[in-house]
């Protein structure tokens, strides 16, 4: 029974290698449905449209794409954004990094996709496209997808196996915080080799975490594809000082991987690391104000942020819970009952806990 269990997931996260398959054009671009990066020719930019999952109307999502090949072999990186469609930063640092980069000086490839999840980009939401209930799945709770499954399954699995996983030898998932809410620049890693990764993205904190089952981190990770997300500030906008931090940050990945030439830039002293989160939420619907801001440094016991009713009367004063810094807050402050105040990280020397507790 254990052989058996070994094959099967052996041949669940064996990547789908395929040759590139064109069906057509779009605007000049060509049509994708399938996309092997060793077809394409060296020292050149390639940009296609990926046919995703197919829609209620009998048309299919299309996932813009650029590969940067190089003159000489190398590592493929894979920069993947807007999985979240309300997250944007990502999408700005993509189109960035492809304009600075001459192939012709490249080593390896860079497999960029600024946009996952078309409907959620259109609609301004995180979550992707609603369903007959109304209800909307979190695509990136749905790696490695099933290219047979329903309309999210699908769009998820046919990234996986025709573009993502294939295309891979590290990679890096960009996002920002939620609506309402925002991050300092946070990488998440979960491994002894993705911590290294993180730590050249310069953040102000490093989280150590197990992660999520169906996250294009976790699942690329899980499939010997070494990966870390890295959360940029806050939705809806591009933000001119984190794009140029996390194009600062990608760069000096592909320099340690002998990517591009320059000297390597060590993960900064003051980078705050931890491995668990203190959370501290609304006790009840109000108008919530900032008492810690975010990315400072507090004690158990500070005043963090207050609550007040609708005729400003304070109804509540929360409390820092344990001694750490805060890595996320609020930004709006209509809060409803049981939502983000903010996330103190602080670091848990037990050693079940070294990438995160159990």
């Amino acid at each position: 029974m254990k052989a058996y269990l070994a094959l099967a997931a052996a041949l669940l996260w064996a990547p789908a290698f395929a040759e590139t398959r064109t069906i057509g054009t779009l605007g000049q671009v060509p049509l994708v449905e399938a996309l092997d990066t060793a077809d394409l020719p060296a020292a050149k930019t390639s940009r296609f449209w990926f046919q995703g999952g197919d829609t209620a109307i009998g048309q299919h999502w299309l996932v813009p794409v650029i590969v940067i090949k190089g003159a000489r072999p190398g590592p493929r990186l894979l920069l993947t954004a807007g999985i979240h469609g309300d997250e944007l930063n990502g999408i700005g640092i993509i189109h960035r990094l492809v304009g600075m980069i001459d192939p012709t000086t490249l080593a390896g490839t860079l497999v960029a996709v600024p946009g996952l999840n078309p409907p959620g980009l259109l609609q301004n939401t995180r979550e992707f496209a609603s369903d007959d209930s109304r209800s909307a799945a979190n695509l990136n709770r749905e790696m490695p997808g099933d290219p047979q499954g329903n309309y999210v399954a699908q769009h998820a699995g046919l990234l996986w196996q025709k573009l993502l996983r294939p295309n891979a030898d590290l990679a890096v998932d960009l996002h920002t915080q939620s609506r309402g809410t925002a991050y300092v620049l946070y990488a998440f890693a979960s491994t002894a080799q993705t911590q290294r990764m993180a730590g050249l993205m310069a953040p102000d904190v490093l989280k150590l975490d197990r992660g999520e089952d169906g996250t294009v981190e976790n699942e690329l990770t899980r499939a010997g594809v070494p990966a870390i997300t890295l959360e940029l500030g806050e939705p809806g906008r591009f933000d001119e000082a984190m794009i140029a931090r996390g194009t600062a940050g990608i760069l000096n990945l592909m320099r340690e991987r002998k990517m591009l030439a320059g000297n390597v830039v060590e993960p900064p002293a003051n980078m705050v690391t931890g491995n668990s989160l203190a959370v501290i939420t609304a006790p009840r619907g109000g108008w919530a104000t900032l008492a810690a801001p975010l990315g400072s440094k507090v004690e158990e016991g500070q005043t963090i942020a207050t609550m007040a009713d609708a005729f400003g009367r304070v109804t509540d004063t929360l409390l820092a819970p344990r001694s750490g810094t805060i890595a996320s807050a609020f930004t709006d402050p209509r809060r409803e009952r049981g939502s983000l105040i903010v996330r103190i990280i602080w670091q848990n020397e037990a050693p079940e806990c070294r990438y995160g507790c159990p």
